[in-house]
């Protein structure tokens, strides 16, 4: 559908007759360029570095004829005032996405185009959770030719603290890959589901496990059975019921991402379980043959469910883990979630570290933790290396 001419020229002039600073504030409305929504409600972890995190993804619009150049963003305290971050034109350049399109970071948005900008506060020390957020963000319209400061996007912050999870396995050397909160894997892994955005992976995580050698897998690389955590027996981490359960398919030989693998396919064998208060966990890519429930089985903590495969949309075998809030493992929304015990042994260096180590074999570089840090409810972040008591 065309802009009607008069509605375009009329838009113009009023952004034309704007102050620097734009409030969308509800008792007094007004004309606004972007449009912006915070896609699902945003949650405070408590994470493994002994900080607060909120990760959350906020979609924009831009409803001008001209092209959109992101120049700052804030997250601002929507109650106080306070701001809790702020993302300069380096940062946004690589979180903002137009058309939600991973790999096509850009902070420019043409005419017409939305975006989502992938979100990342870190509270500071003993600072309050916010009970509600808002963003300023300050942007070159080229309709106007000058920037222009607007906030929108205001929502709230659940305050709810998240569920605490017994081991998923057993043993030590298990590192948290493309876990929380920048490895864009999971953390920007948005789907478009029967018209709606959904984000289950938001705070997933893949475990993989090295030896004593820091080493991922040993022999041929093509062998499944080579990598260290295949065929490591997957426990339940909480009390719950079987409601979602897939054995019928071979692992994918390591090295590389399945080509034209259909969707529901992506998770391999798996199982999802029930845990009541509208919380679900996912475990993917299990071992062929491995799933020992079954619909409608209850299950306890510590019980065996599985063992670590290859299958499905994986290129190395691993465990896949994350929790959600239906039975859905792609259509739901990814919620936090924290360990109530763990030993925290090394940090590995980089994800690019970790995918070197994976595809040749090579050992990880790892920073040690001396002493081995033992925590409680918090969340282990990327690269972490834990050890899970037995």
């Amino acid at each position: 559908m065309r802009v009607p001419i008069w509605l375009l020229s009329t838009f113009v002039l009023l952004l034309a007759t704007f102050p620097s600073g734009v409030h969308a504030a509800s008792d007094n409305p007004k004309l606004t360029p972007l449009v912006a929504e915070i896609i699902a409600p945003p949650h405070v972890i408590p994470g493994s570095d002994g900080r607060r995190h909120i990760v959350y993804e906020l979609a924009v619009t831009n409803i001008t004829g001209g092209d959109v150049r992101f120049e700052k963003l804030k997250v601002v305290d929507a109650d106080s005032g306070a701001p809790l971050a702020e993302l300069g034109p380096d940062e946004l350049r690589t979180r903002v996405t137009p058309g939600a399109s991973r790999g096509n970071e850009n902070r420019e948005l043409a005419a017409y185009q939305f975006a989502v900008i992938f979100l990342h506060v870190v509270l500071a020390d003993g600072a309050a959770v916010p009970a509600r957020i808002t963003h300023e963000i300050t942007a070159f319209f080229a309709v106007i030719g000058a920037d222009m400061t607007v906030t929108i996007g205001e929502g709230a912050v659940v305050a709810k603290a998240p569920v605490a999870l017994g081991p998923p396995l057993r043993g030590k050397g298990y590192v948290a890959a493309d876990g929380c909160c920048d490895s864009i894997r999971h953390v920007r892994a948005l789907l478009s589901l029967d018209g709606k955005f959904y984000l289950a992976q938001r705070f997933a995580i893949d475990w993989e496990q090295i030896d004593d050698n820091n080493t991922l897998v040993v022999g041929d690389l093509k062998v499944p059975a080579n990598y260290h955590i295949y065929g490591k027996p997957i426990l339940a981490v909480a009390d719950g019921t079987v409601v979602g359960t897939r054995d019928d398919l071979q692992d994918q030989v390591p090295g590389a991402l399945p080509a034209n693998l259909p969707i529901d396919e992506a998770d391999g064998n798996f199982v999802v379980l029930d845990l009541g208060s509208g919380l679900f966990v996912n475990y993917a890519h299990m071992r062929p043959g491995s799933v020992k429930v079954k619909l409608g089985d209850k299950v306890q903590r510590g019980d065996q469910i599985g063992e670590v495969g290859n299958t499905g949309n994986s290129q190395a075998p691993h465990l896949h883990l994350h929790v959600m809030d239906s039975a859905s493992p792609l259509a739901s929304d990814g919620l936090p979630y924290v360990f109530d015990s763990f030993t925290i042994t090394a940090v590995g260096e980089t994800t690019e570290d970790f995918d070197k180590a994976e595809a040749t074999g090579s050992p990880m570089t790892l920073t040690p933790r001396v002493p081995p840090q033992k925590l409680e409810d918090v969340l282990p972040l990327d690269l972490s290396v834990v050890d899970w008591p037995q």
